[in-house]
C-alpha cells in the first residue's frame, strides 16, 4: 500500500523544475558550497611534509587515521586546513543536546521557540571553538609523532608550529560549521550531513578502483572482489528498504456539523518511520569515537606507560572500538528518536483537534500506546543501524577494503541522498500547488 507522500510525489509535474527559480538558486548555490568545501580539502597545513604524510596514510591505511579520513573527504591524509573537519561541531552539537535533558535553564531555551533555539545556537558555536582548539592540538601532536622511515611528517617540530596548527584547523573547523549552516538555510538538505556525503562520494571511485586492483594483482579471487559488490549492493537495498519502512496508525476524526453541513469522519494515518533518528546515530558515534581518539593520543604522547596502546585499542576494527561505537549507536538511536518524536505532545495535539486512534482514550492512553510503539520500533530501527555500520566494518577491516565502502559510508550516503531529494520533491510540490493557486486567482479576477 502507497503512503500518501507517495501518492502526492507520483503527482508532481517535474517538468515545473525549469521554471522554479527558487529551486535552481538553491540547487545552485549548493552545489557551490560543495565545491568550495572539495578545493578546501587540498590547500595543505602549514609545516608538514605533503610526502611523509602520503607514506603515513599508505602504512596506517587501515589504522585509525583511514577511519577518521572517510569523515573529512581525503584532507585528514593529506593534511589540509580541513583535516578536523565538521566532527567538532557534531560533538558540541550532542553535547548540548545531550546537557538540554538534564539541565532546566537549557531545556527551557530549548521551548522558547526562535530566540532560544539561536541561544541554543551560539553556545553550540562556542564549544565547537573549544572542542576544534583541543583536537587541533591533538592532531598537531599526534602529526609529530608520525613518522615514515624515521622521518618525521613535520618539517619544523615545536610550539610555533603547534599553534599555527590549532589556529589553522579551528578556523577550518569553523568555515565548514558556516558553509554547513548557509546550505541549510539557502540551499538544498541539512548542511553538515551533506558536507560528509561530499566528501566520502569524493572518494568513493579511488575505493572502487582500489578493490578491483586488488583482483588485477592477484591479492584476492575474483569470487571475493564480486562477493564485497554484492555485499555493497544487498547493503544498499537493505538501507533503502529499511529508511522508506513504516508503521501507518489508524487516525479518526468524528464528525460534526458546522451549520448545515456535517464535516469530518473521516479516516487518516500518522506514519512513523522504523528508524526515526536516520543517519545521526553513526555520525554522532563516529564524532564522539574522534574525540575519544583525540583525548587518546595526547594521553599517549604525555605517559606512554600508561595509555601507549589507547590509540591501538580505538583504532579501526579492534574489539574495544566496535563495541564501543556499536554501544553508542544503539544510545544515539534511543535518544536523538527521544527527540524527534514526542508521544505526550503528538496525543495533546490530537486531543485538541478532536482526533482519536481506535481503541484508545485520547490523552495519556493514547501517549502510552505511542510510547509503546516508537519504543518496539525503535528497537529494530537501532540493530538496523548497529548491523550496517558495525558487522561491515569489521570483516573490512581483516581484509584490505577501503572504509569508504564500510556499513556507515554507505548509509550516511544513502540517507542523505534520499532526504535531499526528498526535500527537492517537496519544493517542486510547493511550486506547483503555488502555480495552481495564482492561476486559480488569475482564473477569478478575469470572470469579475
Amino acid at each position: 500500500m502507497t503512503s500518501t507522500f507517495e501518492r502526492m510525489l507520483s503527482n508532481i509535474d517535474y517538468s515545473a523544475f525549469g521554471k522554479s527559480e527558487d529551486l535552481k538558486k538553491r540547487i545552485y548555490f549548493t552545489l557551490a558550497a560543495l565545491i568550495v568545501y572539495r578545493l578546501g580539502t587540498f590547500l595543505p597545513l602549514p609545516g608538514v611534509d605533503p610526502g611523509i604524510m602520503a607514506s603515513v596514510a599508505t602504512e596506517q591505511s587501515k589504522g585509525l587515521l583511514a577511519y577518521l579520513n572517510t569523515f573529512s573527504g581525503g584532507a585528514l591524509e593529506r593534511m589540509t586546513i580541513f583535516a578536523l573537519g565538521i566532527m567538532p561541531y557534531i560533538s558540541a552539537s550532542i553535547i548540548v543536546q545531550l546537557l538540554s535533558s538534564v539541565m532546566p535553564s537549557l531545556e527551557a531555551l530549548k521551548k522558547d521557540g526562535e530566540q532560544g533555539r539561536k541561544r541554543m545556537n551560539q553556545y553550540t558555536r562556542y564549544l565547537t571553538v573549544f572542542l576544534a582548539i583541543v583536537q587541533g592540538y591533538g592532531m598537531a601532536v599526534g602529526l609529530e609523532i608520525m613518522t615514515s622511515n624515521g622521518v618525521s611528517a613535520v618539517i619544523y617540530p615545536g610550539i610555533f608550529f603547534r599553534l599555527t596548527s590549532v589556529v589553522t584547523l579551528t578556523g577550518g573547523t569553523l568555515f565548514l560549521m558556516w558553509l554547513g549552516e548557509q546550505i541549510t538555510s539557502r540551499g538544498i538538505g541539512n548542511g553538515v550531513s551533506l558536507l560528509i556525503f561530499a566528501g566520502i562520494v569524493a572518494n568513493l571511485p579511488r575505493a572502487v578502483q582500489s578493490t578491483l586492483e586488488l583482483g588485477m594483482l592477484q591479492k584476492s579471487s575474483v569470487l571475493f572482489i564480486l562477493g564485497v559488490f554484492s555485499l555493497v549492493i544487498g547493503m544498499i537495498a537493505i538501507i533503502v528498504f529499511m529508511e522508506r519502512a513504516q508503521r501507518r496508525i489508524l487516525i479518526q476524526y468524528p464528525r460534526r456539523q458546522v451549520g448545515k453541513k456535517i464535516i469530518g469522519g473521516e479516516n487518516s494515518h500518522l506514519p512513523i518511520k522504523i528508524n526515526v533518528s536516520g543517519v545521526i546515530p553513526p555520525i554522532f558515534a563516529s564524532s564522539i569515537l574522534v574525540l575519544f581518539s583525540t583525548l587518546a593520543t595526547l594521553l599517549a604522547s604525555k605517559s606512554e606507560s600508561v595509555f601507549g596502546n589507547l590509540p591501538i585499542y580505538l583504532s579501526g576494527g579492534h574489539p574495544i572500538r566496535m563495541f564501543i561505537f556499536v554501544l553508542f549507536i544503539l544510545f544515539f538511536a534511543f535518544f536523538y528518536t527521544s527527540i524527534v518524536f514526542n508521544p505526550v505532545e503528538t496525543a495533546e495535539n490530537l486531543k485538541k483537534n478532536g482526533a482519536f486512534v481506535l481503541g484508545y482514550r485520547p490523552g495519556d492512553d493514547t501517549a502510552n500506546y505511542f510510547d509503546y510503539v516508537l519504543t518496539r520500533l525503535t528497537v529494530v530501527g537501532a540493530l538496523y543501524l548497529a548491523f550496517i555500520c558495525a558487522i561491515p566494518e569489521f570483516l573490512m577491516t581483516k581484509v584490505n577494503i577501503p572504509f569508504y565502502l564500510g556499513g556507515t559510508s554507505l548509509l550516511i550516503v544513502v540517507g542523505v541522498a534520499m532526504d535531499t531529494v526528498a526535500q527537492v520533491h517537496s519544493h517542486l510540490l510547493a511550486h506547483q500547488y503555488k502555480s495552481l493557486i495564482n492561476k486559480s486567482q488569475i482564473g477569478a479576477r478575469s470572470s469579475r
